[in-house]
């Protein structure tokens, strides 16, 4: 029987990364951006689970759903809060307005 060797993922943000300049250094963003979308994704999951107990508490409370679900409906619609794809939800040093050059 073979050991089971424990898989440590480092899921922090990249410590040399710059948001005033996030074009720096093209490694470090690439990270942080890697690192949004995978904590995004952790939070559309989440959001997934607790949509299928709600979807669970609403089949067997029946016509009590209104009092006995209404914890998990908070829940879900706080977990849904600012998750999906659209601009509004990145960081605003990803989608703010270019700079152009001033012309003399």
């Amino acid at each position: 029987m073979g050991r089971k060797a424990k898989v440590e993922f480092d899921e922090s943000p990249p410590d040399d990364f710059d948001p005033s300049d996030p074009y720096k250094d093209p490694v470090a963003f690439f990270e942080m951006r890697e690192h949004l979308v995978r904590e995004k994704l952790i939070d559309i999951e989440a959001a997934k689970i607790l949509r299928e107990k709600l979807k669970w508490c609403y089949r067997i409370e029946g016509v009590n759903h209104l009092q006995k679900c209404k914890d998990l409906v908070r829940q879900y619609l706080e977990s849904t809060r600012g998750i999906g794809w659209g601009k509004d939800s990145r960081p605003p040093i990803f989608h703010a307005p270019k700079l152009e050059a001033e012309s003399d």
